[in-house]
């Protein structure tokens, strides 16, 4: 198979864009976020999601939701935190649970992380236990009101994603 110079060269300019290509922005109640070029936004799974984000690893993927309420909507953030954690099967102690905040320009963001058997399904729907699962998710107590970044899905993924994660919530705050 023989290319001509043209094409080598389109091939070769479309490699070099794709290198520079901007990450995909998205607003959330007047926050704008990035998302990590190996993410991808897709349509929110229901209304109380006001963006979702798909990583994947083959076959297998971890999602990221963000949710907001309003002020004061959906609670503090303990209330919110012991909700989390009680949505895997494994007592609190079991998971290895990491609970931190800190300040980000100046707002107080509170992360957490917990790792076992994450039961996956709708709030008041049947669940199903999803083994090996890991979930990162932080709270932005945003002057408009807490914003909400969940992510969740095999521990592999998840863990990969952590820094990214917090470094799009970071950026979104500066």
């Amino acid at each position: 198979m023989k290319l001509s110079v043209k094409a080598i060269a389109v091939a070769f300019s479309l490699a070099i864009a794709a290198q520079f290509t901007h990450a995909e922005d998205f607003k959330v109640t007047g926050l704008t976020f990035s998302k990590p070029k190996t993410w991808t936004k897709v349509a929110p799974g229901s209304s109380m999601r006001k963006a979702q984000l798909e990583i994947r690893d083959g076959d297998n993927k971890a999602e990221v939701v963000f949710f907001y309420f309003g002020p004061g909507g959906a609670g503090g953030v303990d209330a919110n935190v012991t909700r989390w954690l009680r949505q895997f099967k494994e007592p609190k102690e079991k998971l290895n649970p990491k609970i931190e905040s800190q300040k980000v320009g100046s707002t107080k963001v509170t992360f957490v992380r917990a790792e076992g058997t994450y039961m996956s399904g709708a709030p008041f729907g049947p669940k199903t236990p999803v083994a090996d699962s890991m979930m990162f998710a932080s709270i932005l107590e945003a002057q408009q009101g807490p914003i909400f970044v969940k992510m969740t899905g095999p521990k592999k993924i998840v863990s990969g994603a952590v820094k990214d994660m917090r470094k799009m919530i970071e950026d979104a705050l500066k």
